[in-house]
């Protein structure tokens, strides 16, 4: 059974157009090609990226973290209440009015008790700032690091300047040990962090991120197993040209350093949009889709391959969404610190608070609610990686 699920799957005209197949990528005269198990070797790879990331979070980024000046605020721990626990873990952490109202009756204390008691049991669920900031460190690291290598490896090859010469004597195209290295340090860091999602922090493209993650891990799998090396290293380039930008400015943000955080994201926005927008569709996706067709007739891997890059440019336009939301609050901030506008005058102004009888408030947010906003946002910073 598994020697015929083998032969279906490698069988050549899946991987290669006509008349071209496995012979064709053997090693001879010399030239060394890549081979499908060649792969092993990110998993390793990607053990070790998370025992160095362990070290790195430890000893560079949290004594970084208290050189930008980032001090974590003690969380106030609740009041244990069996009953409230009990609901909080097994039914929502989030009650209705009406649910409530019943918890009060059965704990003895006062609705807004309650209210205050599942705000607090919120907070301290999440995530504190230093282990966000100690995240986005790690991967800035990365990120800037696998930018320059990917510059180094390609700024004197042809196909960057030119990218129809990515396909010029496919597929025997000779394996150059920059390659090597920059397809195994990239796939084992990506299964890093798919290893890692479990334990990172949560955010609400949550979804989004493990498809990211495992599209992105098929691809530099499938592109190096058919020698699409020299597309495969094109697009890996141009998604790290921007992501060191997104995690350098995530952690100016939770260090509370909001110019510098505002000033570098809405570059970072600018690249991605040049980037994962414009180029990455009408170049080097017209490359993949529209130039190989007059060179072979299409076969399946052509539409695998390029079937991901569609699900990855969907991720690109739902994430660039978030980010030009993000771009023009950022931007809306600085005008109303200019003109001497804070964010209650403006709140103010649209509507009108009035204090009611059981101390609540009608029409606007007690501070305590504006607090607890304020703890989200940083929940919004998408991660494209």
């Amino acid at each position: 059974m598994l020697e015929w699920v083998s032969e279906v799957f490698w069988q050549e005209r899946l991987w290669f157009p006509e008349g071209l197949g496995w012979a064709d990528l053997e090693d001879r005269d010399g030239q060394v090609y890549a081979k499908a198990r060649d792969l092993w070797v990110a998993l390793p790879i990607a053990v070790l990226f998370l025992v160095i990331r362990q070290v790195f979070e430890r000893y560079v980024a949290t004594p970084l973290a208290s050189l930008l000046g980032l001090k974590e605020t003690v969380r106030r721990r609740v009041t244990h209440n069996l009953t409230l626990e009990s609901y909080y873990c097994n039914t929502t952490k989030n009650p209705t009015q009406g649910s409530v109202e019943k918890l009060s009756e059965q704990t003895g204390w006062t609705e807004r008790q309650v209210q205050r008691w599942f705000r607090r049991r919120r907070n301290q669920d999440r995530p504190n700032l230093l282990k966000k900031f100690c995240e986005a460190s790690w991967r800035f690291a990365f990120y800037l690091l696998a930018f320059i290598g990917g510059l180094v490896a390609l700024i004197d090859k042809p196909w960057l300047y030119d990218l129809k010469e990515m396909w010029k004597g496919f597929p025997t195209l000779t394996l150059l040990p920059s390659q090597y290295w920059y397809y195994m340090l990239e796939l084992g860091f990506y299964t890093s962090l798919l290893f890692s999602l479990a334990s990172d922090v949560k955010r609400k493209d949550f979804r989004e991120q493990v498809i990211h993650h495992v599209a992105t891990i098929l691809l530099i799998s499938f592109s190096w197993c058919v020698n699409y090396i020299r597309a495969g290293t094109l697009i890996m380039f141009m998604h790290d040209s921007a992501d060191y930008l997104l995690e350098s400015a995530k952690m100016f943000n939770y260090a509370r350093w909001k110019n510098a955080c505002n000033y570098i994201f809405i570059l970072f926005a600018a690249i991605f949009i040049v980037t994962r927008l414009i180029i990455f569709p009408f170049r080097i996706m017209y490359c993949t889709w529209v130039y190989p067709v007059t060179l072979y007739p299409p076969f399946f891997g052509y539409y695998f391959f390029n079937g991901l890059l569609m699900v990855l440019l969907c991720l690109h336009v739902f994430w660039a969404a978030l980010i030009i939301r993000l771009a023009f609050r950022f931007l809306s901030n600085n005008i109303n610190s200019h003109t001497g506008l804070g964010r209650h005058e403006v709140v103010g102004r649209r509507r009108e608070v009035r204090p009611r009888g059981d101390g609540r408030v009608r029409g606007g947010r007690t501070d305590e609610k504006w607090r607890d906003k304020e703890k989200r946002t940083s929940s919004e910073w998408p991660r494209y990686t």
